[in-house]
């Protein structure tokens, strides 16, 4: 699992610091989470193709978080691309892509699926759990979890003891099927390990610290959660449904996560020394994104 920040930034961007978008290459697939203005550049000077992009989740529809999506989409069009695209956020979402699409000279050759998605499991694969819970901003704010299905390890030798052949009878048992060998049922429990707890990632988008994000964010071997103002600036995090920097930490503590990185980082402050500093005090394994960080779990 490997994870890309193209863009730290709040409301506006600065010199450093692109408007928020995150990409997660994992499971064979590269999800985009937010869209901020100027986020294709940030794909092309991280050498990740817009192209291979499947999935986009948007956590709400203020401008910094969805104005590079009519962007990318005409992007992709333009380079021929025939893969469907799906798309998921809160309830608006149809409205916006209509409004992307009506907006100047508008043509592709592919299909957009929009699922506007409301509290609970979005996706469920063989591989992973996407689930998405509705966080405390000044408009509706959706936080994501990744879950990663890890298959317990199967045990080679006790399957070949029990007569089972080597070959496709294997990946039939590790995948949870009962097989029959010279008569016998041979059960996967017979032949798989203890069952292994897969990585999970946590998403922030913009919220105020609430008892929902400590319960998505539960136990979590990586939290990203916005901390846009330091903790002087307590009254502006009130006013605009922010986090300060020790506000992100005290989730990350009550959630028992393994590590934070704080993200949507406001343009006043020149340094983000004192919000890392203040948020270690409280959760120590804390780091301030920056614009093409790269972390893989």
């Amino acid at each position: 699992m490997n994870i890309t920040f193209l863009g730290t930034s709040s409301a506006v961007p600065s010199k450093y610091r692109n408007h928020p978008a995150i990409t997660l290459k994992a499971f064979g697939e590269i999800m985009l989470f937010d869209c901020g203005e100027g986020t294709q550049r940030q794909l092309t000077n991280a050498k990740i193709s817009p192209m291979k992009i499947d999935k986009i989740f948007i956590s709400h529809y203020h401008g910094d978080h969805i104005l590079g999506l009519g962007g990318i989409i005409q992007s992709m069009g333009f380079r021929g691309r025939t893969k469907d695209l799906d798309i998921f956020g809160p309830k608006g979402l149809r409205r916006l892509i209509n409004a992307i699409s009506n907006t100047g000279y508008f043509q592709i050759n592919f299909k957009i699926n929009i699922h506007e998605i409301t509290e609970g499991i979005v996706i469920e694969t063989e591989e992973y759990i996407i689930e998405t819970v509705k966080t405390q901003h000044n408009i509706t704010n959706m936080s994501y979890s990744i879950y990663e299905k890890k298959k317990p390890r199967f045990l080679r030798e006790k399957a070949i003891e029990l007569g089972v052949p080597v070959g496709p009878l294997f990946g039939k048992l590790h995948n949870g099927e009962e097989v029959e060998v010279d008569g016998r049922i041979i059960k996967p429990e017979q032949v798989l390990g203890e069952k292994r707890v897969g990585k999970k990632i946590t998403y922030s988008g913009d919220t105020r610290p609430c008892e929902e994000m400590i319960q998505l964010a539960k136990n979590s071997d990586l939290l990203i959660h916005e901390a846009t103002y330091e903790k002087e600036d307590y009254t502006h995090a009130i006013d605009n449904s922010h986090s300060t920097s020790i506000e992100a930490a005290e989730i990350a503590k009550s959630a028992n996560v393994k590590e934070l990185i704080l993200t949507h980082i406001s343009t006043r402050y020149t340094t983000d020394e004192n919000i890392e500093k203040e948020a270690q005090e409280i959760f120590e394994k804390t780091k301030v994104a920056k614009d093409f960080m790269e972390i893989t779990l």
